[in-house]
């Protein structure tokens, strides 16, 4: 399923190099095609809890999945290496 843009997603993969985790939730903002016919990708904008940006991100459509109604949003650290 392809989401609508400015929608809230929710990763289903971690992004590591972004310190991001599978079940994050962020904005499509929109859709790319793979520069060499591979799978199209999306960009995301992922917000902190008090709804600023910390990260835009570039990640295949696969990486991503709607929200659900059955799904409760949750908070944790994003803890970054040295």
């Amino acid at each position: 399923m392809r989401p609508d843009l400015y929608t809230e997603v929710m990763l289903t993969q971690d992004i590591p190099v972004h310190h991001l985790r599978a079940g994050d939730i962020a904005v499509l903002v929109d859709y790319v095609p793979h520069p060499e016919g591979g799978e199209e990708g999306c960009i995301l904008e992922v917000f902190n809890v008090l709804g600023d940006s910390i990260a835009v991100v570039a990640v295949p459509l696969s990486a991503i999945a709607p929200l659900r109604a059955d799904q409760v949003r949750s908070a944790r650290s994003l803890v970054r290496s040295s």
